[in-house]
């Protein structure tokens, strides 16, 4: 399946997603309305964790992606309003930007679960 996650910074959840997703043998790529500058270490830390490089991952702008390359655009649950880019489900996760690693891995056990429920 091709995914797309948007969110407002790309930095912690949509960046998660698309990692697992890819190790789950998904393509999937991930963007922001407003890209922050870098990955939150903690979601490079869970990637990591979990044998998923992050090698070449950074915030990227949804500008930069069409609905139409993609089965199916998420977003991560942040208000996310793309003119351009139609929403097919909004996954409502808690943005744990700031937060303790803890949260960081219980946001991708839920995106997980959620892609598993997509196969």
């Amino acid at each position: 399946m091709r995914l797309l996650f948007v969110c407002v910074g790309n930095s912690c959840r949509s960046q998660m997603a698309e990692g697992i997703a890819r190790s789950m043998g998904h393509i999937a790529d991930s963007a922001g309305t407003h890209p922050a500058d870098k990955i939150a270490s903690n979601a490079e830390k869970v990637l990591n964790s979990k044998g998923i490089s992050t090698k070449g991952m950074k915030p990227k702008s949804v500008d930069s992606f069409s609905a139409d390359d993609y089965d199916m655009v998420i977003s991560m649950g942040c208000g996310v309003n793309c003119p351009m880019m139609p929403i097919d489900e909004d996954w409502e996760l808690e943005d744990p930007v700031g937060k303790d690693l803890s949260v960081y891995e219980s946001t991708s056990r839920e995106i997980e679960r959620r892609l598993k429920l997509l196969e």
